[in-house]
């Protein structure tokens, strides 16, 4: 079979005129570049995406025109981003917030990939594409942790270029010039090239960017170390596993939408058949994601693909295999409460953490910002607008704190583009809650375990989204929402059965091939 008849037979493309046929190939196969890049690199994800978008939307102009679906949960994501646009007119930095909104257009993922995953062959392969492609940073992952990220630094000297800079012992030096550093006498070339160098260090999760200066440096000592006043160092492995993202909390957001995914394929492959050598492989990459997950040691995450698991195990397993993963669920979480007292220390629920009392800060700004006036309420104050006015808002401390957001979706909906917003997202999550359960039990859903553990891992996916989003903004995180919208298109594109006798016949007429 050529390659593109086997792009037809999964893309379901029949035959016709020529010129359909390539736009529609063209724009498949930039469905499954963005979802191999979408586990990596938000810049390649989106520009598949934007070459795919380009291809589907010139295809709908040409005849014969195919049929749009666009299902509730499309009008609902729409009927979002309509309401987010109203609450940018109306921010009190209107060009600011309206930028914004680019960033807010990712929802069209979701139209994208329903309207160009026509049978479900398809969809089996976009999931089993997406959880091989995040294995690909899982399995590089000891490959980092081998060769170190930046130099963790000893016996600093009290008089040294890097203690003026307030560098501790035990601080680790990760990039110069954003440059990734892995041995002084790197810090040093870097340091031969410019005047002033941009040095970042890490302190726990704490980072700090400093600038050093050629003259604060002795360059007639001999060794990098010298020169720089400290006495040792050693390549630092403690770093909080981040992928190929730039940020730990991305990467494990990511990690726990798609681990859901792969813990729903092998329940319904134990459940319902699945060769001996799929389970082995869908048992690797469960526990490589959640060896990953693990390392990246970020709480809410690993809480959440905890709560996903439980809700697709009670769906979909039995009792014998409910009380199995209830017994392994004990030894995990001793193992994970281990690594973060080492890595982080702190418990799972510390009072005294950095990070928590930072979020109770954000949480008790936002309430009190949304209450100050009425039309806070109604349409928020505008995304990104804080950044400006934080100062007069009385936020991040008085300035005590660093700026960010807010650490919670429900929140940042609301203070950003008030409480419609809020309503509106809580109807796309029952909308699609309410898809997923029906299609449990569509013709096709039932014995195919591919099918069916798609299915329970979007459920999942979804209970872990939500439970993370009340201290993550995971939907304001691009790369998240990407994969968000992703996996929602394979479990909405499975509650259409081939017939088109489904819970969305309300909506515009199916394709042809679904």
């Amino acid at each position: 079979m050529s390659f593109a008849a086997a792009i037809d037979e999964y893309a379901g493309i029949g035959p016709g005129p020529r010129l359909p046929q390539m736009l529609e190939r063209a724009a498949f196969v930039a469905l499954l570049l963005m979802i191999a890049a979408a586990p990596h690199s938000i810049a390649a994800t989106q520009a598949a995406w934007l070459f795919g978008m380009l291809m589907w939307v010139i295809r709908c102009f040409i005849q014969p025109r195919p049929e749009f679906l666009i299902t509730p949960l499309g009008y609902a994501l729409s009927g979002l981003f309509a309401w987010t646009a109203v609450s940018a007119v109306f921010s009190y930095e209107p060009l600011v917030s309206l930028n914004k909104l680019r960033g807010t257009a990712v929802f069209l993922i979701f139209l994208f990939a329903i309207n160009t995953l026509r049978n479900r062959r398809a969809v089996h392969l976009a999931a089993a594409l997406l959880v091989g492609s995040c294995m690909v940073s899982v399995l590089w992952l000891p490959v980092q942790k081998l060769l170190g990220r930046g130099i963790q630094i000893h016996e600093i000297a009290a008089d040294g270029p890097l203690a003026g800079l307030g560098v501790l012992d035990g601080d680790v030096i990760v990039r110069a010039n954003k440059k990734l550093i892995r041995n002084p006498s790197e810090l040093a070339e870097e340091l031969m090239k410019g005047d002033p160098v941009t040095i970042e260090f890490n302190r726990l999760d704490a980072v700090y960017v400093r600038s050093l200066s050629r003259s604060d440096v002795d360059r007639t000592q001999g060794t990098a170390e010298q020169m720089l006043g400290f006495g040792s160092w050693n390549a630092w492995r403690g770093f909080r596993a981040a992928g190929f993202y730039g940020h730990f909390t991305t990467y494990a957001e990511v990690l726990q939408l798609i681990g859901a995914l792969a813990v729903g394929l092998l329940v319904a492959g134990i459940m319902l058949g699945a060769t001996l050598r799929q389970k082995v492989l869908l048992a690797a990459c469960v526990l490589g994601i959640s060896a990953a997950l693990l390392l990246t040691v970020t709480r809410a995450s690993q809480l959440s693909l905890v709560i996903a698991s439980a809700v697709i195990v009670l769906l979909g397993a039995s009792r014998k295999m409910i009380l199995f993963s209830a017994a392994a669920a004990v030894p995990i979480a001793l193992i994970g409460l281990y690594v973060l007292q080492q890595q982080r220390q702190v418990s799972f629920f510390d009072k005294n953490d950095g990070s928590i009392k930072y979020r109770q800060m954000m949480w008790r700004d936002g309430l009190r910002l949304m209450n100050e006036e009425p039309r806070h309420l109604i349409v928020g104050v505008g995304m990104d607008s804080i950044k400006t006015h934080w100062e007069e808002w009385g936020l991040y401390d008085k300035g005590h704190q660093p700026m960010g957001h807010f650490h919670s979706t429900p929140i940042q909906l609301v203070v950003e583009r008030g409480i419609p917003a809020l309503l509106i997202w809580l109807i796309v999550i029952g909308i699609y809650s309410r898809t997923l359960w029906h299609a449990r039990y569509f013709p096709g859903n039932l014995d195919d375990w591919r099918s069916r553990g798609i299915i329970l891992g979007c459920a999942g996916g979804l209970a872990g989204f939500f439970a993370s989003g009340l201290v993550h903004y995971n939907l304001g995180d691009q790369e998240v929402a990407m994969v968000f919208y992703i996996i929602m298109a394979f479990g909405t594109r499975l509650a259409i059965s081939p017939a088109g006798d489904d819970i969305l016949k309300a909506d515009s007429p199916t394709l042809a091939n679904a």
